[in-house]
């Protein structure tokens, strides 16, 4: 029903377009309007998924307060569907999403393009979106960021295909990274940062080649979720004035300690995640069951912000009195995303990340004896180098967090913590955790037997 659909919308749009004479604003509209179509959809899709990843999240600490024991059976039963979906339905649609898309980047091109239909399509979209949410229903250590990336590249890649032969040609290529760049700016309401991240993460290719379709996707994706939720701030508006010269050295340490933390944090990822290659299907159950009852153990019996994505860790810690934390906190938080992460369920590790981050700065925060406005400054830069130190990515890391709490007067500080926990997290692993899942999914897609047909 839809496809002929469609058919019928594009051969009118042919006509009407074949009556303008002018051919340069014929072919400049049709180019762009994939784009524009792609940015709304993925607003929408974003603001629906932001929703029900919330939703999912509060049942789950409902449960964890009110449903007392029952959470220790309805914790492993939740990772083990969330599992199950991805292994059945789309074995790609695991983890964060973003080196799916980064390797579907480097596959855009006439000789493997058929392969990204493994990584990128409309079934790897609503798997993402269904394992993701039963993760963070059973505690998952998640964050629904990097699955919003994988998720707008499948739009962006699934328009592009449906474009009719009559169409001026579009780079399938820039389809991909705008989607990613549109998806990380309505994730985040961040779309800077969504535009950086493209430039830094995504490509290597020169700026003015796509220049004008990254700008067009980061803005309209990001406006479409601004007029659903309103103009808000991922975080908020911490308070942080009047910062201390000496501050300058609790920040390089703490981006020392969080990149090097970070890096070890990957390390262990990557370990486990080959490890878990050799294991049979009943191994692979146990591996799950034990980390759904370590994390919703540690949350029930230590601290209920060990489980989940992390959010409230930065809400606490920066907009409330409670600025320092316990030692146990960012250690326990670090092993729940990992066991998360490594689960074969779809979920990522940005929200994740950057509340690690927070917790380690929140417990050196109080070894310090801060004050209020310098903890916060340490707390916003422990975010960034910790993510910093996990993607590689400094100037997307800084610039998320500089957009996400507005605190533009701290730029030089987020700036060089995040570049010297880049530095820190080299010395531990040279490559990212992102650069090096990339690297095994070309090689698990290269050997992979031709597909016979478009996955939907």
């Amino acid at each position: 029903m839809l496809i002929p659909f469609i058919q019928k919308l594009t051969d009118k749009l042919k006509n009407r377009f074949n009556k303008i004479s002018n051919d340069a604003i014929k072919t400049s509209f049709l180019q762009s309007a994939p784009f524009w179509v792609g940015s709304i959809l993925t607003g929408l899709v974003a603001v629906a998924y932001a929703r029900l990843f919330a939703y999912t999240e509060e049942a789950y600490f409902y449960c964890l307060h009110h449903w007392s024991y029952w959470i220790f059976l309805i914790s492993p039963i939740c990772f083990i569907i969330a599992w199950w979906l991805v292994k059945h339905f789309a074995k790609y649609s695991n983890g964060s999403g973003i080196p799916q898309v980064s390797a579907a980047i480097e596959l855009a091109n006439p000789r493997t393009f058929k392969l990204t239909e493994q990584l990128l399509s409309i079934r790897v979209l609503f798997i993402k979106i269904i394992s993701s949410l039963f993760l963070a229903l059973g505690g998952g250590v998640i964050g629904r960021e990097g699955p919003t990336i994988q998720i707008a590249a499948s739009i962006f890649r699934k328009i592009n295909a449906l474009l009719p032969d009559w169409w001026p040609k579009i780079s399938k290529k820039n389809m991909i990274m705008t989607g990613a760049a549109a998806g990380l700016a309505a994730a985040f309401n961040t779309p800077l940062g969504g535009f950086v991240f493209a430039i830094e993460e995504l490509t290597k290719t020169h700026i003015s080649f796509y220049k004008s379709a990254l700008f067009t996707g980061v803005i309209i994706a990001g406006l479409t979720a601004q007029s659903i939720l309103g103009s808000y701030l991922y975080v908020g508006y911490p308070i942080v004035n009047q910062v201390s010269l000496y501050m300058v050295f609790p920040v390089l340490l703490i981006a020392v300690i969080c990149g090097t933390g970070a890096g070890i944090y990957c390390r262990i990822i990557l370990f486990i995640m080959h490890k878990k290659r050799k294991l049979k299907t009943t191994g692979l159950i146990i591996y799950l069951l034990i980390a759904a009852m370590l994390i919703t153990t540690l949350a029930f019996f230590v601290d209920p912000n060990i489980a989940g994505s992390g959010k409230e860790i930065m809400t606490t810690t920066l907009f409330t009195s409670n600025k320092y934390s316990s030692w146990q906190l960012p250690l326990f938080k670090l092993l729940g995303s990992v066991v998360s992460f490594t689960s074969g369920a779809a979920g990522g590790v940005f929200a994740p990340a950057l509340s690690i981050g927070a917790a380690i700065s929140s417990f050196f925060s109080g070894i310090f004896h801060l004050n209020d406005s310098n903890a916060n400054l340490l707390i916003m830069a422990g975010m960034v180098a910790f993510l910093t130190g996990v993607t590689r990515s400094p100037f997307t890391s800084a610039i998320l967090v500089l957009e996400m709490t507005d605190r533009h007067n701290l730029v030089f500080y987020l700036m060089l913590s995040a570049l010297m926990s880049n530095l820190a997290a080299k010395i531990i692993d040279k490559e990212s955790l992102y650069d090096h899942i990339k690297n095994q999914l070309l090689i698990d897609l290269q050997h992979l037997p031709k597909p016979k047909k478009e996955i939907v």
